[in-house]
């Protein structure tokens, strides 16, 4: 008895993973000259906000879309920085409080 093998159709072409040759996983934590080298370049460059939220995001650990959504009454209140925050995370719907560290808040004031 002759088996039947079935042949791709003539006009699909091979096709290619999205990471193939590519380094895929979690990416590395950001070392701590890289931290300060970005802290630097930002306040020269009188980045104030982006300086402001990447501060907050190393003190928070929170997503990105968490961190844009923040508001002001959500850090400060009474014209003073809060020391803790807490922030309803959108994904998990899980509520995070967060410490906001001295040299966050020199960027924040």
């Amino acid at each position: 008895m002759e088996k039947k093998t079935r042949f791709p159709s003539p006009t699909l072409k091979a096709s290619v993973p999205w990471n193939a040759g590519k380094m895929v996983g979690a990416k590395r934590a950001l070392k701590e000259k890289h931290v300060w080298a970005i802290r630097f370049w930002l306040g020269s460059e009188q980045r104030v906000r982006d300086r402001a939220l990447f501060d907050l995001a190393l003190d928070s650990k929170l997503r990105g879309c968490d961190l844009v959504s923040l508001r002001i009454g959500d850090i400060v209140t009474s014209g003073q920085v809060r020391h803790r925050a807490m922030v309803v995370q959108q994904k998990t719907r899980r509520p995070v409080q967060f410490e906001i560290m001295s040299g966050c808040e020199t960027s924040l004031a």
